[in-house]
């Protein structure tokens, strides 16, 4: 990686995850030397896109990608936008650095860097179908694309210049799990996990761009970091969150990726605020699955009151068992 420098390397001995930095940082006492797993690991990247500078950002993600592939990673995670940056300036910026999905020149680089290095990836990107913008992820693996996510809930400015999204929530099933998707605001929407959970989702994929929330105070976790962990606890998911850092056109983010387990415990971060890194964590599906079920008598799936509202949440789509 241009400019890389040799990482520190951060362990937690009790879930198999950690973090690469591309800048010293003080180890977490708990951590230890990795050791290699058997299973499959995603990696969440966390890195400064900047608006407009498509070249040079989509150049970036595969320096991330080969790092994360380096270390292992099978399935790996980019930011929101990645591409393109996220202040646009205008609607006609933003048109001109959306791309057609079938025809995107973005995508065939990181469906080329999928099939390389035998890997997945979620990544990040402003699509244009007809006069229509999408704030989106596309999802793309050694057999070239596998999907699109659309971006339901709109943060901001985000209203000036995107769609809503218009294709729900796909599952897709991959042989480490089944692979849902959410984008940075979505994530303030249960209904978003809970539709993820209710198709079978095992994990869920989440590109963002965490903002400073009002009233959020700089010593507590971030209100992104709470609602992550509720959500993954609530359904019985694995939630990987990949986040961007900087200052882009006066907004600041977060930074501060994060893993989270099926029990709403985190295995990787949060990450650093103001550093690029990036976050491991082995995806272990029985693991997932089993942790659903909160004791003998108890389930967060089974024990639904589907008697008293919609186990679909009236969108008609049929359970998995059912479809």
């Amino acid at each position: 990686m241009e400019g890389y420098v040799a990482p520190e390397l951060a362990f937690n001995a009790s879930s198999g995850a950690f973090c690469i930095w591309r800048t010293n940082l003080a180890i977490d006492p708990r951590s230890v030397t990795p050791t290699n797993t058997d299973q499959p690991v995603v990696a969440c990247i966390q890195m400064e896109p900047r608006v407009g500078e498509k070249h040079d950002n989509v150049v970036r993600t595969l320096q991330c990608i080969d790092e994360a592939a380096k270390h292992g990673a099978s399935l790996l995670v980019l930011p929101e936008l990645a591409n393109s940056g996220y202040v646009f300036a205008d609607r006609a910026e933003a048109v001109a650095l959306a791309e057609v999905l079938a025809d995107s020149e973005t995508v065939r680089a990181w469906t080329a860097a999928a099939q390389r290095l035998n890997v997945h990836i979620v990544a990040g990107i402003a699509e244009r179908d007809g006069e229509r913008l999408y704030n989106s992820a596309v999802f793309v693996g050694p057999a070239g694309v596998i999907g699109c996510y659309r971006k339901l809930h709109l943060w901001n400015d985000e209203k000036r210049f995107f769609e809503p999204g218009d294709r729900g929530v796909p599952v897709f099933d991959t042989a480490f799990g089944r692979v849902a998707i959410a984008i940075c605001y979505d994530g303030w929407f249960p209904e978003v996990y809970r539709l993820a959970s209710a198709q079978g989702a095992d994990i869920v994929c989440v590109p963002t761009n965490w903002v400073p929330m009002t009233g959020q105070h700089a010593d507590q976790p971030t209100i992104a970091t709470t609602l992550t962990m509720a959500a993954a606890h609530s359904n019985g998911l694995m939630i990987a969150c990949a986040d961007r850092i900087g200052t882009e056109r006066g907004q600041p983010f977060l930074g501060q990726s994060l893993i989270v387990g099926g029990n709403g415990m985190p295995l990787a971060g949060p990450a650093s605020a103001d550093r690029e890194a990036i976050l491991y964590a082995p995806i272990d599906v029985e693991r997932i699955r089993a942790g659903r079920s909160l004791g003998p008598l108890n389930h967060v799936l089974h024990d639904r009151r589907t008697d008293l509202y919609d186990a679909m949440l009236g969108t008609g789509w049929l359970p998995p068992d059912e479809g």
